[in-house]
């Protein structure tokens, strides 16, 4: 298709300059001149390309994009105004996203300090959640399919790739090969695998990689054998290549870049809150190691790799209810010994039913408590005090296999603090005590358990106090 010339009118929208021109479509800056479709944000209209020599994946990535926008939401995807006529004019017309792209920022500088490269990591681990809550899988997510907003949130774009997992696959039907951008695509889309949200995973950590060193981790390889060696050849350690990058980034980046899906974070969640407290990243001999793999350890690899094949893969919002973040409000003061273990029984429970479970131990202390305390009354020592009574806490609880972090909240609202921890780490299950007042009484006053369980966007267990010999103290 030829260039739409600025001023043409299509179906109510008059099209201005074109501000970018891909592979696959052009972008025009558009203006709505029809009362239906009035909007308070700007707009652009995706045309795509379908001259002589074009490929088919062309129109089918654009019919894929568009089931796409009409079924998102949020503040991490551009909202979607109208869609032209396939048979007549194809077209999209969505919102202007304001901000810069990550491609733009990484060609401005690069590499990036470390707490930037987190900071961005964050922004896109939250985006990417939110698209597999949906059940959508982006599958090429790359810097030049994120825009950055004026306040931090990642933006993504592009979804001719995606996989919607209620809709059925177009480009799965149409082609059996990998379909993605060589430098981000995921080892087992390589091999016909599309649905699985870790491979968004695999290419947030691409481009942490790049954002932290400045190179791509399995440079941009153009044939089929230079895409499956990702397979079981691992890209240099980050800390190679600078050593001042600190080794949870590294641990963190090796983990989403785990050929194999199951070794990567279970969820774009779990991602966020290593991100969010990397001074509680576990750190492996991975996230310490500057140099490569072993000739063994390479065989090992490729004998497993030569064994991978298509798996159909389950929703994306299954995969995430599999491996839940399980938050456990524990009181920092004026607790029963009855309330204690009661909590820490019934995280057990929790957890037990739920193997790929993270758990959250989270205490909110008042304002001013460092100032309330003795001899050393910094706020670090505070602080650690906290965390030290959270980590003694947690000591009986079974916690093989499962990742588990220790937060210290400080608010004079501790309903509201256990609100935003939540729903900014996406917490599946908040598990605290519950009242011990009648039902009257919390008809008239709202108590911390229930203002919780009343603005919760998650499950919430309320425990009730009890040890197992509370006969036995009756009796004495």
């Amino acid at each position: 298709m030829s260039r739409i010339a600025s001023g043409t009118q299509i179906d109510g929208f008059t099209v201005g300059e074109r501000i970018h021109s891909g592979a696959m479509a052009d972008i025009y800056a558009v203006t709505s001149t029809s009362a239906q479709t009035v909007t308070s944000f700007p707009l652009v209209m995706k045309v795509p390309r379908m001259a002589e020599g074009d490929g088919a994946e062309n129109i089918i990535s654009f019919e894929v994009e568009h089931q796409m926008l009409q079924q998102l939401a949020g503040s991490h995807v551009p909202r979607f105004v109208a869609a032209g006529d396939l048979r007549r004019l194809p077209y999209l017309v969505m919102e202007h996203v304001p901000g810069q792209t990550l491609q733009q920022r990484l060609d401005a500088q690069s590499p990036l300090p470390a707490p930037q490269v987190r900071t961005l990591g964050l922004a896109l681990a939250h985006a990417a959640h939110s698209l597999h809550r949906q059940d959508v899988c982006h599958l090429d997510l790359k810097p030049a399919n994120v825009i950055l907003r004026p306040d931090g949130v990642a933006v993504l774009l592009d979804f001719g790739l995606s996989c919607h997992g209620h809709y059925p696959d177009l480009l799965a039907e149409e082609m059996r090969l990998a379909v993605g951008s060589p430098a981000w695509i995921a080892p087992e889309q390589i091999v016909g695998v599309r649905g699985d949200p870790r491979s968004d995973i695999f290419a947030i950590g691409v481009m942490l990689y790049e954002l932290a060193t400045g190179e791509l981790p399995f440079g941009s390889p153009q044939t089929r054998g230079g895409l499956r060696q990702r397979m079981w050849i691992p890209p240099k350690p980050p800390r190679a290549l600078r050593p001042d990058i600190p080794e949870w980034l590294q641990e963190i980046i090796l983990r989403c870049l785990a050929p194999d899906a199951a070794s990567r974070y279970p969820s774009a969640a779990h991602l966020a809150l290593d991100l969010a407290e990397p001074d509680q990243v576990t750190i492996t001999p991975a996230g310490q190691r500057t140099t490569g793999l072993g000739a063994w350890q390479l065989l090992r690899r490729w004998v497993r790799a030569a064994g991978a094949h298509y798996q159909p893969s389950p929703l994306a919002s299954r995969q995430i209810d599999e491996a839940p973040i399980l938050m456990v409000a524990v009181p920092w003061r004026e607790a029963s010994d009855a309330t204690l273990y009661s909590l820490r029984q019934a995280v057990a429970r929790s957890m037990g039913l739920r193997p790929g479970a993270r758990l959250a131990c989270v205490t909110v202390i008042a304002p001013g408590q460092t100032s309330a305390t003795s001899h050393d009354s910094s706020e670090t020592t505070v602080h650690r005090r906290h965390l030290a009574v959270l980590r003694e806490w947690a000591l009986p609880l079974n916690l093989a296999g499962h990742s588990v972090s220790f937060h210290v909240l400080e608010s004079g609202d501790v309903a509201d603090a256990l609100l935003r921890y939540a729903q900014a780490n996406h917490v599946t299950v908040i598990v605290m005590g519950a009242a011990t007042h009648g039902l009257q009484t919390q008809r008239l006053l709202a108590t911390v358990p229930i203002k919780v369980a009343m603005g919760a966007q998650c499950t919430v267990i309320l425990v009730k106090a009890a040890l197992p010999f509370g006969l036995l103290q009756a009796a004495d």
